[in-house]
């Protein structure tokens, strides 16, 4: 393991960075721009910090920290991003909060952690277009369902009447929508596309029963192409799949359940997949049927997402589709 001389820690925002290096007791704040990333530079310069020694951690903010990132990255700056509520929960009890402090904070946490972090991957810019576009298609897909809404309130309460302003708004706008979402669903395939390795195994997993193309292009874009995770029980407990035990001395025996810290739009999603399954699958309609005999049915439909996981995963692994009633030459 590397030990780095020296760790900074970033609080990111839309327009500045804070800058400290707890150890150090050291703080700047630039801004979060090509300007402020020179200031920077000249900082380290002047304070002796040698960025080639040098480990910044910085949380997930879904976007704020890409530009900065990207200038990490021309000039070989290792990284590592952190998830928010790991940094809040390890640090224990904290009073008052600023953006000084939030740095401070980070620094902190990367210098107790040194010894079990490790850099984040570079950038990757396909993958990073995808979750954008898919963002953007679900706030366009959440817009279509509130306006059908408001149109079926109004047909109920009112009776729909094509020369309603409000319902004919509502329905152009329904209209533009359903374009602009199919738009969005040929350019994520023409991404997909144009990478080899993404678009051969978006078509290994949308070959499973169950496992459909918003499925697929949300695995591809949470696993980084299957990259961010190798292993299939570390997605689960990501996606909010496994159980785990709520138990403590003779007293607490509580029952395994999974825990709410989860993706919860992967878990949506893998939800509708599982229902498909037990449907259209006969080898996941058998084992759902034989399990309900002894368990209830949320057990049984997690059980199912945890399967479909496997088969992800382990077609992906060997590069294969999946065949039905595939069986393996002892």
């Amino acid at each position: 393991m590397k030990k780095w001389n020296v760790i900074l820690g970033v609080d990111v925002s839309k327009l500045t960075l804070d800058i400290c290096c707890a150890e150090r007791n050291l703080y700047i704040k630039i801004d979060n721009n090509s300007k402020g990333f020179c200031v920077l530079k000249k900082w380290c310069k002047t304070n002796g910090i040698d960025l080639a020694e040098t480990l910044i951690v910085l949380e997930f903010t879904g976007g704020y920290e890409y530009r900065f990132l990207q200038f990490c990255e021309s000039i070989s700056i290792l990284y590592r991003r952190v998830s928010g509520l790991e940094i809040k929960t390890s640090l224990g009890m904290a009073r008052g909060k600023s953006d000084e402090m939030d740095a401070f904070r980070i620094g902190q946490y990367g210098e107790d952690k040194a010894r079990r972090l490790e850099p984040s991957k570079p950038l990757d810019k396909n993958i990073l277009e995808l979750k954008q576009l898919l963002s953007f298609r679900k706030r366009l897909v959440r817009e279509k369902a509130g306006l059908e809404s408001t149109v079926k309130e109004r047909k109920h309460m009112y009776g729909l009447k094509k020369a309603d302003t409000i319902t004919r708004i509502a329905l152009d706008k329904i209209k533009s929508n359903e374009k602009y979402i199919l738009k969005v669903e040929q350019e994520i395939m023409e991404l997909i596309k144009s990478d080899e390795d993404m678009w051969r195994n978006y078509r290994i997993i949308t070959s499973i029963k169950g496992i459909g193309k918003i499925n697929g292009w949300m695995t591809i874009a949470y696993t980084e192409n299957f990259t961010s995770f190798t292993d299939p029980r570390q997605y689960a407990v990501f996606v909010g799949v496994i159980p785990f035990d709520h138990t403590s001395g003779t007293s607490i025996k509580g029952r395994k359940r999974v825990s709410h810290i989860a993706h919860k739009g992967l878990k949506s999603e893998l939800n509708q997949a599982a229902k498909t399954a037990i449907i259209h699958d006969p080898e996941i309609r058998t084992y759902a049927e034989r399990k309900l005999k002894n368990k209830v049915y949320p057990l049984v439909l997690n059980n199912v997402k945890f399967k479909l996981i496997l088969r992800m995963f382990s077609l992906v692994k060997r590069g294969e589709l999946y065949v039905e009633n595939y069986r393996r030459a002892a």
